[in-house]
């Protein structure tokens, strides 16, 4: 059973690349065809979600020896694990009581032309009281909640890659 899913390494990479793509699609298609506009924790998901994405993208093309698909894996590892990071800020901040929940403050646009960038990456990585809303389930759970599973997921590939790398060469 083991064996059919032993693919090389450069295989997996592109599949955690396909996986990334697709949440970054359906990111674009519940904001620009469901009408949900994104809050500050929702692009910082999608970035985490674009750079694991780039990660990936870079070992398929690259298929780099047994070091290369340790380095790779470590760093796909790290970038879903922020990524889970901030969903689960963002899972928390959606659980809150309604009078925990912080503000609503300004809109991204007018944040990025008036404060200075460390500011606006520590508001983004907050949240709002924009954040706290759930617009959008499947199953009982909101769309944050999947995004962690989704970060989990390609975590839990990226570090498979070195077990992979092991029974390979065996």
């Amino acid at each position: 059973m083991l064996k059919l899913i032993k693919f090389n390494a450069r295989i997996w990479f592109l599949l955690g690349f396909a996986g990334c793509a697709f949440l970054l699609g359906m990111g674009a298609y519940f904001q620009f065809v469901g009408g949900l506009d994104p809050c500050p924790l929702c692009i910082s998901q999608r970035l985490a979600i674009l750079a694991t994405g780039i990660v990936f993208l870079i070992a398929a093309l690259h298929n780099p020896g047994p070091d290369g698909v340790k380095r790779y894996s470590l760093l796909g590892t790290i970038t879903a694990l922020c990524g889970a990071a901030i969903s689960t800020r963002h899972v928390w901040l959606q659980h809150l009581p309604p009078d925990q929940v912080p503000e609503c403050g300004p809109g991204l646009e007018y944040v990025l032309e008036n404060f200075p960038l460390s500011e606006t990456i520590k508001m983004m990585l907050s949240g709002t009281g924009d954040c706290a809303k759930v617009d959008w389930t499947l199953l009982g759970f909101s769309m944050p909640a999947w995004t962690l599973l989704a970060f989990l997921m390609l975590a839990t590939l990226s570090l498979l890659q070195r077990w992979n790398l092991e029974e390979n060469l065996d």
